[in-house]
């Protein structure tokens, strides 16, 4: 088997990768590769604690140096601190899935414990010694697979199919890939038969690690983002062969999940997705700058309005005075305009809450904004005082024989009535609070910008109201007469 040299460990401290040798334990998974190859180096010993490896005979042929999956079972239990078999298959399966042990018959990197016979992998391919093989490697293996004619060699459907796609991808250079895998196949020919047997074996499992079959998963892949992806409930297609997405592929059917089943989670998580109101960012820029424009006269730092002087800069805190005041013949112009940029605006400003509270009692329905009132000063409230005050509120405006009855539908009356029975806290009447809500926006506060109440704030006839005085005219003196 030819593998290019810089595919292999130099020494134990450094791997040679694109022209240097960095330190393999950058790799994540380096001190689990260590912890199992300490098991494999006990596995191969020379004493008589080693996993008992053989050539079989058969009739007219020979299988050199394999064991059984039962010996490896029982040498796991045998030789490490083990709780039961379960545990022992799992340790063999994560050996098998990076690649130190694999089936000589199967491209499945998994164990079972029963007669099937398995090889160790050569230690100049283990994974801790071995980067990521590039794809042109990959075609000249595929490549040299098809011009030996043996059955053992023949491809599989899925490396058919990526030999296909490697063709296509390396098409400039196709003629050099195939000298390459010519060469390749003139050395191997010079080795002895059972020699070349070992090693097409440990080859194509070395592959099989690094570009498995479909439906299992890469374990030497390290990239995170991957990997968060893979296990992304309903959304990993690896779940039909490899259950719960784990790093070592198991052959247990109760694990699996039911294809149906794995496609409508996938249905379900794509429908969420687009239900999801998106926008473009070009979009979020222009609402942003509109926002700040729209808001600009109206602060106190950045404004531009020459009517006070800039309180962050001088003294005279006179443009926050007008802006805190609640008396309405002096509550200015630019104040009363931002009352019409949302409900949120109107309901921020006391003077405002006062106007509208005042508007809502002329249209019969100022039951809502005290509702809607009391409800935010129940967040605000001690744990201890909270029982009290939802009752308070249930029974005056949301109770069968409220005293003052808000506005809602019967299944927000019934979800605040259980909510209320059930467990009552700060947050139990929130159904009926938005309800209220979205009532005021697009009702009653529509027709309070329209209202002559807010026509007269805006363009100052309020104050003039307030300013008005009577004139009383001096009355002319009797004193004169009554002499």
């Amino acid at each position: 088997m030819a593998f290019k040299m810089k595919d292999i460990v130099k020494n134990d401290n450094s791997v040679f990768v694109n022209g240097h040798y960095s330190n393999p334990e950058e790799n994540p998974n380096y001190l689990a590769f260590k912890k199992l190859e300490t098991m494999l180096d006990r596995m191969q010993s020379d004493d008589d604690t080693a996993v008992p490896v053989k050539t079989v005979k058969g009739f007219m042929t020979k299988i050199p140096s394999v064991f059984t999956g039962a010996d490896l079972v029982g040498w796991l239990l045998r030789y490490v601190d083990l709780e039961d078999q379960v545990e022992a298959l799992h340790i063999a399966h994560l050996m098998a899935s990076h690649g130190y042990i694999f089936p000589i018959d199967d491209h499945v990197l998994t164990v079972k414990n029963d007669n099937t016979y398995y090889r160790f992998q050569t230690p100049c391919l283990w994974p801790s010694r071995v980067l990521e093989p590039e794809n042109t490697d990959y075609a000249v293996y595929l490549c040299k697979r098809t011009m030996q004619s043996k059955q053992r060699l023949e491809l599989a459907d899925f490396e058919a199919e990526n030999l296909a796609r490697l063709q296509k991808m390396f098409s400039r250079k196709w003629e050099f890939i195939y000298m390459q895998a010519e060469a390749q196949i003139k050395v191997d020919k010079k080795r002895e038969k059972l020699e070349r047997k070992i090693l097409d074996s440990q080859e194509r499992a070395f592959w099989d690690v690094h570009r498995p079959v479909p439906g299992c998963v890469n374990t030497t892949d390290v990239d995170i983002r991957k990997t968060c992806k893979q296990n992304k409930q309903g959304c990993c297609k690896l779940g039909f062969l490899v259950p719960g997405g784990r790093i070592s592929p198991t052959i247990s059917e109760n694990d699996l999940r039911p294809a149906q089943e794995i496609l409508q989670l996938e249905i379900d998580v794509l429908k969420k997705q687009m239900s999801k109101s998106r926008m473009k960012i070009s979009k979020v820029g222009e609402s942003y700058i509109a926002h700040f424009e729209q808001y600009q006269d109206f602060d106190s730092l950045w404004g531009t309005t020459t009517e006070f002087s800039n309180p962050w800069i001088t003294d005279n805190t006179e443009l926050w005075d007008q802006e805190s005041t609640v008396v309405a013949k002096d509550i200015p112009a630019r104040r009363v305009k931002r009352w019409g940029f949302s409900i949120l605006e109107l309901l921020k400003d006391p003077a405002g809450t006062d106007n509208f509270t005042k508007f809502l009692a002329k249209e019969f329905s100022g039951e809502n904004l005290k509702f809607w009132l009391a409800c935010r000063d129940l967040k605000t409230l001690p744990q201890s005082q909270v029982q009290d005050k939802v009752l308070e509120i249930y029974e005056e405006f949301l109770a069968p024989n409220a005293r003052d009855p808000v506005n809602i539908d019967s299944r927000v009356a019934d979800i605040v009535k259980q909510n209320v029975q059930n467990d009552i806290n700060r947050y139990c009447l929130d159904a009926a609070e938005e309800h209220i809500f979205k009532l005021m926006k697009n009702d009653s506060y529509n027709r309070y910008l329209r209202s002559d109440m807010y026509k007269e704030f805006l363009t100052g006839t309020v104050k003039k109201k307030y300013s008005r005085t009577v004139f009383i005219p001096k009355l002319p003196s009797f004193s004169g007469l009554t002499n």
